[in-house]
């Protein structure tokens, strides 16, 4: 595309919290897709490594840490100063998505974030119970600080990829398949419409299933955990409980489950690391393969808004929903190198840039299984060659993160006083209008794979015959 769509003005200071391989890839769409005063434009972070890109740019740098301590002094003058209503985009990690969330409502300030981050110590405090530190709890922070302050300034919670274009990538998912299948429904509107829509059409459960295989020319040095992103969040959320939203249709649980007492009731968790959880998928260009269970905030969100009660507020359908994740192979090599040692992790990190990768995609999309067709996947083939033709400073997994951000961010200044919002909630199709000419070949595939397929081999397995899809079969035990 030659001639890139301008989507709105951003009248007021834009604030970007971090400028790691997200910030730096956002940070050109930005300026591609909106109209905004470039000196109202400031970027946050400790690291100040690559400030080069901005001061290029012309554009204001601060090298602080933000903290409990100082946040609020640090954003309230920049998210205020010279009038309009400003944006926040946080991209960091060791910030508060809460806190800043709450702030930037308080001063009437638009704001978006990738995932509901805690402040420092909280993925790796051994004092915590395991379902305290689940995505989980973590969610269920933000959902009760919609129930206290409703509307208000648009806040978007948890839109980059996954999770955020995956919620309307199943959206997408549901109408092709009502379509395919024949089945006559109006349009839903409503979570309610979505969720009935859902269960008419028999899914029983969805995989974000996504494979990554970008190929770095040089490889993995020892002790050095490589990734495609953000090595310390995928490490957060990688010891993290496995964690995922819990299907109606389940018959068995993990002995080691984990079970929560309050909130929404859509997720449980299981006690062991998300990065060291293995579970069976699907997706085109991999076929059959192992994923890990890494905890998301989708698995939760989508469960739940997928969710329907009856009169006694008791779920009646609701579709199980994980992540299933194979990530670059250098990254699975990390993990087993940082499990090998009990979890001991690398101190050296790095993230394969655009430059250092020969080949590769990131094949990320949603796996809808149990229906009258077996199972369908809906989602982006990003090339890291498509990525180098189409948007600078990021390789093809950080392009679909950073085109969500976009896709949210227009969506928040189309419709700015709605309060708290997750991407279950969005318009899909206004989003991924946005985002598509961002993801390279989106395609929908059928497959007749279950997790059953080629099951039991030459060694009895403890599996459910009378139903594949039971997460029974796909957790690798």
């Amino acid at each position: 595309m030659t001639q890139w769509p301008l989507h709105g003005r951003i009248d007021g200071p834009i604030v970007m919290i971090g400028f790691g391989s997200i910030g730096r890839g956002t940070l050109p769409l930005i300026e591609r897709h909106f109209d905004f005063d470039r000196s109202r434009f400031v970027v946050i972070d400790p690291d100040d490594s690559q400030r080069a890109l901005l001061d290029e740019r012309g554009l204001r740098f601060e090298k602080v840490a933000l903290t409990r301590e100082n946040y609020r002094e640090i954003l309230t003058p920049l998210l205020t100063q010279g009038g309009g209503q400003g944006f926040c985009a946080n991209l960091s990690v060791d910030t508060s998505s809460l806190d800043i969330m709450e702030l930037s409502r308080e001063l009437g300030t638009l704001y978006i974030d990738t995932v509901v981050e805690p402040w420092p110590g909280f993925y790796f405090d051994k004092s915590m119970g395991a379902g305290a530190r689940t995505n989980y709890a973590l969610r269920e922070t933000i959902l009760e600080a919609r129930r206290r302050k409703p509307g208000g300034s648009t806040a978007v919670s948890c839109c980059g990829a996954n999770p955020g274009m995956v919620s309307w990538f199943v959206k997408q998912a549901l109408m092709n398949l009502a379509q395919d299948l024949g089945l006559q429904h109006q349009d839903p509107q409503t979570r309610t419409d979505w969720a009935q829509l859902a269960q008419r059409l028999g899914v029983k459960g969805i995989h974000i299933a996504e494979r990554d295989t970008q190929r770095a020319r040089h490889p993995k040095p020892q002790n050095v955990f490589v990734n495609t992103w953000s090595v310390e969040g995928f490490l957060s959320e990688g010891m993290q409980p496995a964690e995922l939203g819990w299907g109606t249709h389940e018959k068995w649980q993990p002995a080691n489950v984990g079970l929560h007492d309050k909130g929404c009731g859509a997720a449980i968790y299981i006690n062991q690391p998300g990065a060291n959880t293995r579970v069976r998928s699907w997706t085109p260009t991999a076929q059959a393969q192992f994923g890990f269970l890494v905890t998301h905030n989708e698995a939760i969100s989508i469960s739940d808004y997928l969710t329907l009660r009856n009169d006694k507020n008791e779920a009646i359908y609701r579709p199980t929903c994980h992540y299933a994740y194979h990530p670059c192979n250098d990254a699975v090599l990390s993990l087993h190198e940082m499990f090998g040692r009990a979890g001991q992790m690398q101190e050296e990190h790095h993230i394969l840039s655009e430059t250092e990768i020969v080949d590769g995609i990131d094949e990320l999309g949603v796996l809808l299984f149990g229906h009258e067709k077996n199972a369908y996947w809906y989602g982006s083939q990003l090339s890291v060659e498509e990525t180098r033709r189409i948007a600078p400073y990021q390789n093809a997994t950080g392009l679909q993160v950073t085109s969500a951000v976009l896709a949210g961010m227009v969506w928040a200044l189309e419709n700015p006083q709605v309060g708290i919002v997750e991407a279950d909630e969005m318009d899909f199709r206004r989003c991924l209008e946005v985002q598509l000419p961002y993801l390279g070949p989106v395609i929908g595939a059928y497959t007749d794979w279950t997790p059953l397929t080629d099951r039991p081999g030459f060694f009895p397995e403890d599996i459910d015959a009378t139903d594949p899809w039971q997460f029974r079969n796909i957790l690798v035990r």
